[in-house]
C-alpha cells in the first residue's frame, strides 16, 4: 500500500490537471513557473550538500557536492519537465539526495525550453556540449554516470547517441527515472493507466512531443530512444511508477535494450506516479528508490559498495 507521504506527488499532478481543465489563462512561461515553484516543494532539503552555480558550455549549471564526496566521480544529470518546465533548481534537492547516497558529486545541466522558441535538436545538442565539457575537465568516462528523469532521459539518450557517433566515450552507467522513451506515445499503458494518471494523458503527451519536435518524426531514434540502436551502451537502471501512463516507455525500452545486449535492470514501484523520486526525504518509496540507485551505481563508478545491496 502506498504511504500517506507519497500522496503529495499525486496531489501535485491532480492540481496540474485541474488547472488545465479549468482553462486557466497562463502563458507557457507562467504555467512553467507555477509548476516549478510547487514541484520543488515535494523534496526535502538533503542537508550536508553544497550547491555551486557554474557555467557549462555557455549555459547555467549546478555542481551538487555532498560533504565528503569523491570529486572524481560524477553523476551527469538532465532534469525533466516536458521541455516546458523543470530546472536545475527544481531538481537540485532530489539530485542531491542521489549524489549524497552515492557518495559523489553531481552536475545538473540546463537547456532551452520550447516556449523560448527552441525545438529539437537544440536541447540534445546542448547536452552533448555539456557532456563534452565534463570530459574536458578531466573526469574519466568510467567515472561518470548519466542520469535523468522524464524528458531529461529523452535528451540524455539522444546526446549519448550523438556522442557515440562523434567518437566520444560513453559513461559507465545510466540511471533513468520515469523515462520518456517514446515521443510517438504508442505504449499500451496510456490506456491501462489512464484512470490512475490523470495528467499524463496520451493527448497531453502527444501535444508536448509536437511542441518540441516541430514536425520531426516522433520515431526518429535520436529523438525517441525507444527506436534507437543502443548496442554497446553501458548498464542501465530504469525506475518507473506502476500507475503512470508512461510505464510502457520504460518496460518496452528495457526489453529492447536487453535484446541489444545491454545490461538492464528495471524496477517498477506499485501505485507510484511519474517521477515519484521527487519526494526524496519525505516519502519512503522515494527514499527506497534513491537508495537502490545509489547501491547499484557505486560499484559501476568504482566506489565502495556492491550491487548486492541494491535489491
Amino acid at each position: 500500500m502506498a504511504s500517506k507521504q507519497s500522496e503529495a506527488n499525486k496531489r501535485h499532478y491532480e492540481t496540474l490537471t485541474t488547472h488545465a481543465q479549468n482553462g486557466e489563462q497562463l502563458s507557457p512561461k507562467e504555467a512553467a513557473a507555477w509548476n516549478d515553484a510547487e514541484w520543488t516543494k515535494l523534496t526535502a532539503e538533503p542537508g550536508g550538500v553544497d550547491f555551486l552555480e557554474v557555467e557549462v558550455a555557455d549555459r547555467p549549471a549546478l555542481w551538487i557536492v555532498p560533504k565528503g564526496a569523491t570529486h572524481d566521480r560524477v553523476i551527469f544529470y538532465i532534469h525533466g519537465g516536458g521541455f516546458v518546465g523543470g530546472s536545475i533548481y527544481t531538481h537540485r534537492k532530489m539530485i542531491a539526495h542521489l549524489a549524497k547516497a552515492a557518495g559523489c558529486r553531481a552536475l545538473a545541466i540546463s537547456y532551452d525550453y520550447v516556449y523560448q522558441g527552441r525545438h529539437y535538436p537544440a536541447q540534445r545538442n546542448q547536452a552533448v556540449d555539456a557532456y563534452r565539457w565534463l570530459l574536458d575537465q578531466g573526469i574519466e568516462p568510467q567515472h561518470i554516470a548519466g542520469a535523468g528523469d522524464s524528458a531529461g532521459v529523452t535528451i540524455l539518450f539522444g546526446a549519448l547517441l550523438v556522442s557515440r557517433d562523434r567518437g566520444l566515450p560513453l559513461p559507465a552507467a545510466i540511471i533513468s527515472i520515469s523515462g520518456w522513451y517514446d515521443l510517438a506515445a504508442s505504449g499500451a499503458s496510456y490506456q491501462s493507466n489512464s484512470q490512475k494518471d490523470l495528467f499524463f494523458q496520451k493527448g497531453t503527451v502527444e501535444w508536448l512531443a509536437g511542441l518540441v519536435l516541430a514536425g520531426v518524426d516522433p520515431r526518429d531514434p535520436y529523438a525517441s530512444p525507444l527506436y534507437a540502436d543502443v548496442a554497446g551502451f553501458p548498464p542501465i537502471f530504469l525506475q518507473a511508477g506502476g500507475d503512470e501512463t508512461l510505464l510502457d516507455d520504460s518496460l518496452v525500452f528495457a526489453e529492447r535494450a536487453r535484446t541489444a545486449g545491454v545490461d538492464v535492470r528495471i524496477d517498477v514501484f506499485p501505485q507510484m506516479l511519474h517521477s515519484f523520486q521527487m519526494m526524496a526525504g519525505r516519502a519512503p518509496e522515494a527514499d527506497d528508490a534513491i537508495g537502490r540507485f545509489a547501491a547499484w551505481v557505486r560499484p559501476k563508478l568504482g566506489l565502495p559498495g556492491t550491487e548486492s545491496n541494491a535489491s
